[in-house]
């Protein structure tokens, strides 16, 4: 579980996140949901401590996040990331990239050496095959699509065995198509293993379709946070006023009937 309590994050006169109290349940796929600005990714790197918080406080799995050596190698360890720019190593081999999601549990010197124990190979094949990239394991890391390497990162985050996933704009440079098939195997994975995924989008159709929760932020703060079958026309005025921008769904799309149904027609 994740609790966040009175985090703030500034930078310099800045203020990008204001006071924010969260609660995420273990295995819940949450959708963080914004647009550009909105301090979404910002909050994702305050829970890893990729940025440092301002003030308030956050605890993973009731343990207290602080930066001090020790705790920080314990909280990364147990927190797997998704990046929007897929940060793979393109010159290596699909296989050696998944492994190094591996790296915090193997001895540093075998880890420059890329020589990884049987347990951490059989363990990378079997997360490639869950993003259906198995025959695609002994070839090079820039031979693939975008979509395919966007897979990569995820097997990569599921080889780390973590608690929780941080999914930065995952399909933010895909196709709907492709980003489709992502998401989807992103959260059939998280649900197959218990894993806790906060994946911050800014499609409202991609996050009526694969969410469970909607936390909305605008200009730093939530302003809807919600079961996704509940979410109104009216709440998505809030998350996106402030920036004018159009909002995608139709009304139809957001009435509560949809709560069952995972695929609501936008």
């Amino acid at each position: 579980m994740i609790e966040i309590r009175g985090l703030r994050k500034n930078f310099g006169p800045v203020t990008t996140l204001h006071a924010i109290d969260l609660k995420i349940p273990q295995g819940q796929f949450t959708v963080i949901l914004g647009p550009s600005g909105a301090g979404k990714s910002t909050l994702l790197r305050c829970i890893n401590r990729l940025v440092e918080p301002t003030a308030g406080e956050i605890r993973v799995d009731g343990v207290l996040s602080t930066s001090r050596p020790n705790d920080l190698r314990r909280l990364r360890r147990s927190i797997g990331m998704v990046f929007q720019g897929f940060d793979v190593i393109k010159r290596m081999s699909v296989l050696t990239n998944v492994l190094q999601g591996r790296l915090s549990r193997v001895p540093s010197w075998l880890s420059l050496l890329r020589v990884f124990p049987k347990h951490d190979v059989d363990l990378a094949l079997a997360c490639l095959g869950r993003v259906e990239l198995s025959n695609k394991a002994w070839e090079r890391t820039d031979t693939l699509s975008g979509g395919q390497l966007q897979r990569v990162g995820i097997a990569r985050a599921l080889a780390q065995e973590p608690n929780i996933i941080l999914a930065d704009e995952p399909v933010a440079s895909l196709d709907p198509r492709t980003a489709r098939t992502v998401l989807a195997l992103l959260r059939q994975a998280a649900a197959d293993l218990g894993i806790t995924v906060l994946c911050n989008l800014h499609q409202v159709d991609l996050a009526l379709e694969f969410g469970e929760r909607i936390i909305g932020l605008a200009s730093g703060r939530i302003v809807v946070d919600g079961p996704v079958g509940r979410l109104t026309p009216a709440q998505l005025q809030l998350i996106y006023a402030p920036l004018d921008q159009p909002l995608v769904p139709t009304a139809a799309a957001l009435q509560p009937e949809c709560s069952n149904d995972r695929t609501p027609a936008i």
